[in-house]
C-alpha cells in the first residue's frame, strides 16, 4: 500500500494563492459595492452621532511645607507644643485617595447642586446635565418629567435616586482623571460632553468642590485648635476686664488707707490682673502660632492648565469614518468569498 503524503510544498501554497487572488477578483463588483455600502455607513454614522468635546483641567496638590519655610519661628513654635513644619508624607490624601475623592458621589453630588451658567441660562448643573442629554425625554411617568432639583432641600427618593444614575453615569462614561506620568505629581481632569460650555464648567466646578473637601479634612485639627485659642483669649480677655474695672474702683476707695489690712483687696486685685494679662498675652502668642500652623496645613490646589472655548469636537471626522467604512468593508467581503471557496473546496476534496 502507498503510504499518504501530508505534506504541503511552497509551491502548493502559492498555487492556492493565486487561485484565492483570481477567485477575489472575479468577485470584484461585489467587494467593490460591499466597500461603497460600509463608506455610505461610516458617513451615515459619523453624520448622526452627536459631537462629544472633552475638557481638560491639569493641577497639583502642594502638600504641607518643609519646617525650614518658617526658619525660626517653627522653633519658637516647637517650646510651646506646635509643630508648623512637619513632613506632608503621613497625608491622609494620598494622589490615589485624591482620584477615589473627585469619583465620590459626595464631590459629584455637590458639583451637580451648584450653580452654572451654559448658553446663556443659569441653573444648577444638574438641571442642565438633564436637558442636554435629554434624559427627561425617555422617562414615562409625568412626575419624573415634571422633578425639579430647585426646592432640592425637600428631598425625594425620586431625588436620591436620579443623582444616583446620573453619577453612575458620569463616573463610568464622562470623567477620566489619572496621572501624567508615573513619576510626575501632576493630575488630569477630564469630561466628556455634547456641550462644550457645560463640559468647561462642569469640570471647573468640581475641582472646586473637590479642593474645599481636601481643605476641610486636612485643616480640621489645626482649626479647632485655633477655635479654642481664640475662645479662650476672648474670656481671658473679658475677665481681665472686669477685673482691672473692679481694681480701679478699689484703689479710688483705698486712697486714704494707710494700713496694708485695709489695701489688702487691692493687693488681691492687682496680683489677679498681673496673672491675667500673663495668660492672656500667652493665648495671644498661641493663637498666632496656631494661626501659621494652620496656613502651614492648609494644601494648595495649583491649576496648571485648564479648559478653554472653544474646546475641539472630538467626534469621528467623516473622512476617516468613510475610510474606515470602506477598509472594513473590503475586508469583509473578501474574508466572505475566501470562506466559502474554502467550504467549497474542502467538500470537493472530501
Amino acid at each position: 500500500m502507498q503510504a499518504y503524503n501530508d505534506e504541503i510544498t511552497f509551491k502548493e501554497v502559492l498555487i492556492k494563492l493565486s487561485e484565492y487572488k483570481s477567485f477575489c477578483l472575479q468577485k470584484k463588483f461585489y467587494i467593490i459595492a460591499c466597500c461603497f455600502l460600509f463608506t455610505g455607513i461610516g458617513f451615515f454614522i459619523s453624520v448622526s452621532s452627536d459631537s462629544e468635546y472633552n475638557a481638560e483641567l491639569t493641577f497639583t496638590v502642594e502638600a504641607e511645607q518643609s519646617a525650614a519655610t518658617f526658619g525660626a519661628m517653627s522653633g519658637i513654635a516647637s517650646q510651646f507644643g506646635f509643630d508648623i513644619g512637619s513632613s506632608g508624607g503621613g497625608s491622609t490624601f494620598s494622589q490615589s485617595n485624591i482620584i477615589e475623592l473627585l469619583k465620590s458621589r459626595h464631590a459629584i453630588h455637590n458639583t451637580l447642586m451648584q450653580k452654572i451658567k451654559v448658553n446663556g441660562k443659569s441653573d444648577l448643573a444638574i438641571e442642565h446635565y438633564l436637558e442636554i442629554n435629554q434624559i427627561k425625554e425617555g422617562w414615562d411617568s409625568r412626575a419624573l418629567k415634571n422633578v425639579s432639583f430647585s426646592d432640592y432641600y425637600h428631598s425625594s427618593y425620586i431625588h436620591d435616586s436620579i443623582i444616583s444614575f446620573i453619577w453612575g453615569k458620569i463616573i463610568e462614561d464622562d470623567l477620566t482623571i489619572k496621572l501624567q506620568s508615573d513619576d510626575a505629581t501632576i493630575l488630569s481632569l477630564s469630561y466628556t460632553s455634547v456641550n462644550e460650555e457645560f463640559a468647561q464648567q462642569f469640570v471647573k466646578t468640581l475641582i472646586n468642590e473637590m479642593s474645599s473637601m481636601y481643605i476641610s479634612h486636612q485643616t480640621a485639627q489645626a482649626n479647632r485648635t485655633l477655635d479654642f485659642l481664640q475662645d479662650r483669649a476672648d474670656s481671658v480677655f473679658s475677665e481681665l476686664e472686669i477685673v482691672e474695672q473692679e481694681f480701679a474702683k478699689v484703689k479710688d476707695v483705698n486712697q486714704r488707707i494707710i494700713k496694708a489690712t485695709g489695701r489688702l483687696k487691692e493687693l488681691q486685685l492687682m496680683r489677679r490682673v498681673e496673672v491675667l494679662n500673663t495668660m492672656y498675652l500667652e493665648i495671644i502668642k498661641n493663637l498666632e502660632l496656631s494661626k501659621i500652623t494652620l496656613l502651614n496645613k492648609t494644601p494648595i490646589i495649583n491649576i496648571i492648565d485648564e479648559p478653554v472655548l472653544p474646546i475641539e469636537d472630538s467626534k469621528q471626522s467623516k473622512i476617516i469614518a468613510c475610510l474606515l467604512g470602506g477598509l472594513l468593508g473590503a475586508l469583509l467581503s473578501v474574508l466572505y468569498f475566501v470562506s466559502r471557496k474554502l467550504f467549497a473546496d474542502a467538500l470537493s476534496e472530501s
